[in-house]
């Protein structure tokens, strides 16, 4: 079960956000989210990110269309409705090769674009949870999970948050319903 309550900084310029982050990991502190209202260069490494994985299953996604789609066309060529049209092969891989090609798409962008939903909480019918409304405007916002940690880690959270640079620290409490 995922936390309903968490302190969100704020901060109003790009540098101060990156070297504030830095300084925060520096420190231990595990940051729940980074929420920006723009892509901000260099963001991925300063949090600590890994490399993604999504390539990987694009390729598998793939593999699974150029499988379906050379299997599917061989067993209706050669066992299901063999024709022989002027004195053409059974097995005619070249023409193969469109169908292959379009359906290796297919699998991949659709796979790819399944995971990344799932992945990310993007479902239909789920609404995000919205820390604080300027993050789409013109903040820059750290979000800490506050139901993991003691009161005083809380306090040190936020008075580090303020050394930081941050122009505002809040508590945000999510209702049961909310969604998280």
């Amino acid at each position: 079960m995922e936390s309903n309550k968490f302190v969100v900084g704020l901060w109003d310029h790009e540098e101060v956000y990156l070297h504030a982050i830095a300084h925060i990991r520096a420190k231990g502190i595990e940051i729940y989210e980074s929420l920006t209202p723009f892509p901000v260069h260099g963001l991925e490494d300063a949090l600590g990110y890994r490399q993604t994985r999504l390539h990987r299953a694009a390729f598998i996604f793939g593999a699974t269309g150029t499988t379906l789609a050379l299997t599917f066309m061989t067993w209706v060529m050669t066992y299901n409705y063999p024709l022989n049209v002027g004195g053409k092969p059974y097995w005619p891989l070249p023409s193969f090769i469109p169908i292959t090609f379009e359906l290796t798409v297919l699998f991949s962008a659709w796979g790819m674009t399944l995971t990344y939903l799932v992945r990310n909480k993007l479902w239909p019918g789920r609404v995000p949870p919205i820390f604080d409304k300027r993050t789409t405007d013109d903040r820059f916002a750290l979000v800490f999970d506050a139901g993991k940690l003691t009161e005083d880690e809380l306090n040190s959270i936020r008075s580090i948050c303020k050394t930081e640079g941050a122009v505002e620290v809040k508590d945000k409490v999510f209702a049961e319903n909310e969604g998280l």
